[in-house]
């Protein structure tokens, strides 16, 4: 692969390759570091290239890994940097949080089983998976407006089932 196709590629990838970094470590900076590092180890494989089916799954896949190996290296840095007082952090969330997280999270999850196919699908491909559109749309052969157009609908089916939940469940009554 020439300087230009390289550069191509570059130009080709960036934003994607940001978009999935930035999703995974929610920091602009870092994201950029990330996708650059994910660059220069590929132009370090420029000669090997030529023999993958698809450079940009590979890079996909790269960048998917690279990020998870800087998730797992600041979990480590966060819990051995962790003194004696770290028993009294209020980070933690209380017991009542977690199960209302948790409470959260199968209601949502209910809700979305319970969407109808073509919105469940894409809703679970995009938010769940973390897949690009025009994997989305590789996979279930429908062009990519179509998708964004289910997948909205599919949110503010959710979004409007949640709030059912959440008045029903006691914890935001309105008073009328």
């Amino acid at each position: 692969m020439t300087r230009t196709e390289f550069d191509d590629l570059v130009r080709k990838l960036g934003r994607r390759l940001y978009g999935i970094a930035y999703r995974m470590l929610k920091n602009q900076e870092g994201s950029e570091d990330a996708v650059q590092e994910v660059m220069v180890k590929l132009w370090k494989m420029n000669a090997r290239l030529s023999g993958y089916e698809s450079v940009e799954a590979l890079a996909t896949t790269m960048t998917k890994n690279h990020c998870i190996d800087i998730i797992r290296k600041q979990k480590h840095f966060v819990n051995s940097d962790q003194g004696p007082l770290s028993i009294f952090s209020n980070d933690e969330p209380s017991p009542q949080e977690k199960m209302e997280r948790t409470e959260s999270f199968l209601a949502i999850r209910s809700i979305i089983d319970e969407l109808p196919e073509p919105y469940r699908n894409v809703i679970y491909l995009r938010d769940i998976e973390e897949k690009e559109y025009d994997e989305i749309a590789e996979s279930t052969g429908q062009n990519i407006n179509t998708i964004r157009v289910n997948l909205s609908r599919a949110r503010k089916m959710v979004r409007d089932e949640y709030k059912k939940f959440y008045n029903e469940s006691g914890r935001n009554k309105t008073t009328a």
